[in-house]
């Protein structure tokens, strides 16, 4: 991946040549993420190292090196493995559920699909939060990031909302577009989540006609738009 040590110019503006490398950029990210989650038991190792590199991108505007990626993926691997397990199970079940009930083999009708249908895209807003959160770790700690995205989600049940809009319609284009397309689809994804969370940083605020300085705990802007969201100044 295309490293940017320069600072983000946050107040320039970009042209196409950065808009094609953030996207050639996040292409690559997808197709190694799926790659490496090709063995299954790898998934939430490199979801969570995949989330780690958009993290640090967003942040300070490069990418991290191949050493760290890959140390990251390392040490998050056997520790990542029952959570692949947990959510492979919980997708099949799912799946088998909706498909029972779209195929009437159990009863409901189009009330428990419909009910169903809300419940697993909601758990796959809450999935897309924990990988964020896993993301800001350092791509492990699944289960302390868990407990952190199920207390976000009942804090900010719109954000969750809106992730779980972002899960669904990565879904949706899964199914539309060409295989070829769905590992880039995926870097897109994981960004696109990132970008959703990212909070608006307090830049200066005028208090009894002074200025107060930028808040250093806020979170930083994503540099690129994701999933059609504009850099924000």
């Amino acid at each position: 991946m295309a490293s940017r040590a320069e600072p983000v110019d946050t107040g320039g503006r970009r042209d196409w040549r950065d808009v094609a490398r953030d996207a050639a950029d996040l292409a690559l990210l997808g197709i190694l993420l799926t790659l490496a989650a090709v063995p299954l038991l790898t998934a939430a190792a490199a979801a969570g190292t995949a989330s780690a590199a958009v993290h640090d991108w967003t942040r300070t505007g490069s990418w991290p090196s191949a050493r760290t990626t890959v140390h990251r993926f390392g040490r998050s691997v056997l520790p990542g493995v029952p959570v692949s397990l947990v959510a492979l199970a919980g997708v099949a079940l799912l799946v088998a559920d909706l498909a029972a009930l779209a195929t009437g083999r159990v009863p409901g009708g189009p009330a428990a699909l419909l009910v169903t249908a809300l419940v697993a895209a909601g758990l796959a807003g809450y999935a897309g939060l924990v990988v964020v959160e896993v993301g800001g770790n350092g791509g492990g700690q699944w289960r302390a990031s868990a407990r952190a995205a199920a207390r976000a989600c009942l804090d900010a049940p719109t954000r969750w909302a809106a992730l779980t809009g972002v899960v669904a319609l990565a879904g949706l284009l899964t199914v539309l577009v060409t295989p070829v397309a769905v590992p880039i689809l995926a870097g897109y994804t994981v960004a696109a989540l990132h970008a959703v969370t990212v909070r608006r940083p307090i830049t200066a605020a005028v208090v009894g006609g002074g200025q107060r300085p930028a808040d250093p705990n806020a979170r930083r802007p994503a540099p690129v738009a994701v999933a059609g969201r504009r850099e924000m100044p």
